[in-house]
């Protein structure tokens, strides 16, 4: 019987075996095929960063290199360094450097891109390249060449070692200042060596895109938790015992309070974020489940109107609405002398269910407000229009103070109108009639703007 048992089992227990070995060569090849693909795509985006780092340096060269009065040569070579240094921080992301502090280097590269794209993108005809730029210029060529033989040296070595990009996630796991992987220790001293670099001029429109926000920017005095309780409270409609406040970012320039309040219902809470000096609301949000839609887009408006009104924000204008699920959400801007100030940006959420305002997003708002010095216009409307499309079927212009793409706050005429069978907001300057912004508009955007 057991003679005829094994006669059976065992060729049973063979195929098996057979079949979980070949199973377990299967998902060993395709494993190694899965690594090997990644390897592949890590050594090639590395090759061409610095393949794309070393082109960078012969652009910034050769801009040099021209007549300082060569103003088309020098738009067409920052136009270049821009996009060699975007293709150099794409190939950055692609690299396993998640736990490597790299941020000195991959900040440069940003300043870098930044500096051309907003020096290309004005008239260099009308404001031809300062001597602070050329010097920026060349001392970004002086850097660009370090960072360019610091990735040649590390090339070099994984081509002659065969080293491995798999490996430096292993090497920065294991947190060490000195890992003795060439790679890792590369970056980091690289890394090191970007953030020793002096400050450079990198001109206001750039530096003012790095400014930070802090309460050094604000108004007002200084409150205590106390104060913030009682506003919130207020702002909640909850006894004070049942909020609580917390300090966020105690000691820092960032510092807020956050009030939170559970109210009589354990499953609704509220939250409100305020700025330490001023005491200014900057954010809100009612957390509760939204029900089915029930509300059109006039009460639902009305609503942010009222909510807004109460909440003590002044003279603003609904300019966008996006919906999503069953809430919307509406975009407002300041107004000043019937001038739409844009930087002014503040975003109300509207559930739309009952129409009850459950969010709000003031942050632009707070920090950016203030009574503006607003120029008079040069451009008289219908001069300004010239620059527009005359196929463009405008139904509205006015006013409005926008921040352009070198970090300026502009006066232009804003001109609603339609072509193409669509919807746009076309921005022209209304001190030199150039065309400083288009932007496609909804259905929704263009039901709010007529409010």
């Amino acid at each position: 019987m057991y003679r005829r048992l094994s006669s059976i089992m065992f060729p049973l227990v063979t195929i098996l075996l057979i079949g979980a070995i070949y199973w377990g060569y299967q998902e060993h090849q395709e494993k190694n095929s899965i690594l090997i693909k990644a390897e592949n795509q890590y050594q090639r985006a590395f090759h061409d960063l610095a393949f794309h780092v070393d082109k960078l340096h012969e652009q910034l060269g050769n801009t040099l290199a021209v007549n300082s009065t060569s103003m088309g040569y020098h738009r067409k070579g920052l136009v270049n360094v821009w996009r060699l240094t975007s293709q150099a921080q794409n190939e950055i992301s692609q690299l396993p450097l998640s736990y490597l502090p790299f941020t000195e280097a991959e900040d440069f590269l940003s300043h870098i891109s930044n500096f051309a794209y907003k020096t290309a993108v004005r008239d260099l005809t009308k404001q031809p390249l300062s001597d602070d730029e050329f010097k920026t210029l060349k001392a970004l060529y002086e850097k660009s060449d370090e960072i360019s033989k610091e990735l040649h040296h590390m090339q070099s070595d994984v081509l002659a070692n065969n080293l491995r990009w798999m490996d430096v996630e292993v090497a920065i796991a294991s947190d060490q200042s000195k890992s003795g992987n060439i790679i890792v220790d590369g970056l980091r001293t690289m890394n090191e060596k970007v953030g020793a670099y002096p400050e450079l001029n990198w001109g206001p429109s750039v530096s003012s895109m790095y400014e930070k926000r802090t309460v050094k920017m604000l108004g007002g005095e200084f409150v205590k938790p106390e104060d913030v309780r009682k506003k919130a409270a207020k702002y909640m409609n909850v006894d004070e015992s049942v909020v609580q406040v917390a300090e966020n970012g105690q000691g820092s320039e960032y510092a807020s309070f956050s009030a939170v309040a559970n109210g009589n219902d354990p499953n609704l809470k509220t939250q409100m974020d305020f700025t330490q000096k001023g005491g200014q609301l900057i954010w809100f949000m009612k957390s509760r489940e939204l029900g089915a839609k029930k509300i059109g887009f006039d009460q639902a408006k009305a609503s942010a109107d009222k909510f807004l009104n109460d909440f003590g924000f002044k003279d603003m204008k609904a300019v966008s609405f996006d919906m999503y699920d069953n809430s919307g959400s509406f975009t407002y801007v300041g107004l000043q002398n019937g001038v739409l100030i844009y930087p002014d940006k503040l975003t109300v959420k509207v559930a739309l269910d009952n129409g009850e305002a459950v969010g709000l997003q003031a942050s632009d708002y707070v920090y950016e407000h203030h009574k503006r010095e607003l120029p008079s216009p040069i451009m008289t409307k219908a001069d300004a229009k010239k620059a527009i499309n005359p196929n463009m079927e405008v139904n509205n212009e006015q006013l409005a103070l926008i921040e352009n793409e070198m970090g300026e706050e502009v006066l232009c005429y804003e001109y609603t109108g339609r072509i193409n069978g669509s919807m746009y907001r076309i921005y022209i300057n209304a001190l030199n009639g150039i065309e400083e912004t288009i932007e496609e508009m909804t259905l929704e955007d263009e039901k709010t703007a007529q409010k």
